[in-house]
């Protein structure tokens, strides 16, 4: 008897694990509350409970490349960056060409995953669904958990002294949809995140004053990099994590921080962090800095406290007459139809083997796929998870012992909290040496040396070009026939949409010179550093 497995949600992680499911030979059964797959990316116009919510604008911050499911480019005229619309319809037409529609049942809510009596023999689970009214109880071999973390929202409402008292109106940004209904207010934005600096420009066009209160702080970085290219076709590659991890802690420092343009614009503008990691994870926004410098956008610090009418920030200063605040202030990691204590099992942290399995279960048939955030795409990180998910249910892979994972985890949260990302962020990771590792797992990480050797072309383009998500299926099991032609097709795939009016032969990166230029200056500093101390 085949292996069921139950799958929450129906959005990327989701299609992904019915994907990985099949390709091992389980029975997933997916229960999606919604009417279509897609997930975050599945559009309304107004927020609904229990799913993710977007506003109208919504651009990705991913390019196409690094962001597909790796056996499945995009269209080579989609634009590098998509509205939420194109990602969309590239979601659907996933799941219909992979065929898996059949095993989605629709507009049917998960309202409780407990452990079957019997768990500690057979691991099974006891997942009670509800369809139009109707409840009905069902038990699975296994359970994959991809609902996503943009649904419960982080309203911290009782650290703002004085809100209770605020005439005007208060949301937070999952309930933003569009600028309209701002237009010729005062508007204060509570959060210098994506979604507030993307909320914060659009209204600067409409409103009468747009401010951003911040904690902290982030580097803003564009999306356009080197010679016009995507920033993480140029960012993400392995060559560069590799100098990152290798150079001295004030060099790759400097590198970072001259990639996010410079610490003066920052400091100019009021956006350089504050007391965080110098290598804080980005804000994406192109044009955040010009409205700032156009007086359409200002920043400000965090806000001590509110009047009837006015913010007062621990400056001193004061914004009057606000009309509307916006808390683009996040989200809360939260599955109500699962006991905390399963994935939450220490000091109520997360606590996740890879953020995927949770160490303490005993028998490992739980697994949560999309939950890790790291600088790099969606879509691949969750189509890795749920390859080794799968795997590690049809029994061809084996997990550490208890003990090793947790040993694991405490290392890599030790080391987080002491590079200063503190508790909140202790589920964002390096996406590359994170995919390698569950590439390891499953036996898909490349083997470089073993493609200098023998396809010395692929090797440059694998090792200094992105790291694209078809590296993942260049070999091993699940290996894609179409992977090399897809990595050495990359960039023509990249240039194709902007090449409207071609003047001439579009030019590759040339990673390798570009990354020498970036290290020469701390190189040279570093060596008159050396000289005159020794």
């Amino acid at each position: 008897m085949r292996t069921r497995v139950a799958i929450i949600g129906a959005g990327v992680s989701g299609l992904a694990s019915i994907r990985c499911c099949l390709e091992e030979g389980l029975e997933p059964t997916c229960f999606e509350r919604g009417s279509d797959v897609g997930g975050l990316w599945k559009f309304s116009d107004h927020a609904e409970e229990g799913r993710a919510s977007i506003y109208q604008s919504v651009v990705t911050n991913s390019s196409k490349e690094m962001m597909c499911f790796p056996d499945f480019p995009y269209p080579d005229d989609y634009p590098n960056y998509m509205h939420h619309s194109q990602l969309q319809e590239y979601i659907r037409t996933f799941a219909q060409k992979k065929d898996l529609l059949r095993y989605i049942k629709f507009e049917t809510v998960v309202t409780s995953i407990k452990k079957c009596p019997s768990f500690l023999v057979t691991g099974q689970w006891d997942i009670v669904v509800e369809k139009d009214g109707n409840q009905e109880s069902i038990i699975f071999d296994a359970v994959m958990i991809c609902s996503g973390h943009h649904v419960y929202p982080n309203l911290p409402t009782n650290s703002f002294p004085g809100l209770e008292k605020f005439q005007g109106s208060y949301l937070h940004s999952r309930d933003y949809k569009g600028p309209e209904v701002f237009r010729g207010k005062r508007v204060l934005v509570i959060g210098l995140g994506n979604s507030g600096s993307d909320i914060a420009v659009e209204l600067s066009r409409l409103a009468a004053q747009v401010m951003i209160s911040t904690r902290s702080g982030s580097w803003v970085m564009s999306r356009v990099w080197d010679d016009g290219y995507p920033w993480d076709m140029v960012y993400v590659t392995r060559f560069a994590s590799f100098l990152r991890n290798i150079l001295p802690p004030f060099v790759s420092d400097w590198l970072y921080v001259k990639k996010m343009n410079t610490w003066f614009k920052h400091e100019n503008y009021g956006l350089v962090p504050l007391n965080g990691p110098l290598r804080k994870e980005p804000v994406f926004n192109d044009e955040l800095p010009s409205r700032i410098l156009c007086g359409a956008v200002s920043i400000k610090p965090n806000v001590k406290q509110f009047t009837e009418t006015s913010a007062v920030f621990e400056d001193g200063t004061v914004f009057e007459a606000i009309d509307s605040i916006i808390f683009a202030t996040g989200y809360d990691y939260a599955y109500p139809f699962l006991d905390d204590s399963v994935i939450k099992s220490r000091n109520n942290e997360v606590t996740l083997f890879k953020g995927v399995f949770p160490p303490q279960l005993g028998t490992p048939t739980l697994a949560v796929i999309g939950l890790v955030q790291s600088l790099g795409a969606a879509i691949p990180t969750a189509d890795l998870q749920a390859r080794w998910a799968a795997k590690v249910f049809a029994g061809s892979c084996i997990l550490p012992s208890a003990k090793e994972m947790m040993d694991d985890i405490d290392e890599k949260m030790g080391k987080k909290l002491k590079d200063g990302f503190g508790q909140s962020q202790t589920l964002q990771t390096d996406y590359i040496t994170y995919m390698d590792e569950l590439g390891s797992f499953i036996g898909t990480k490349p083997n470089i040396p073993w493609l200098f050797l023998t396809d010395p072309q692929l090797a440059l383009e694998v090792y200094f070009g992105p790291c694209s998500p078809y590296q993942f299926r260049l070999m091993g099991p699940g290996k894609w026939d179409g992977a090399r032609n897809a990595i050495l097709t990359q960039w023509d795939r990249t240039v194709k949409p902007t090449r409207t009016r071609a003047i001439r032969e579009a030019q590759r990166p040339r990673h390798f010179f570009n990354l020498l230029k970036m290290i020469s200056f701390p190189v040279l500093l570093l060596a008159i550093l050396l000289i005159f101390y020794s």
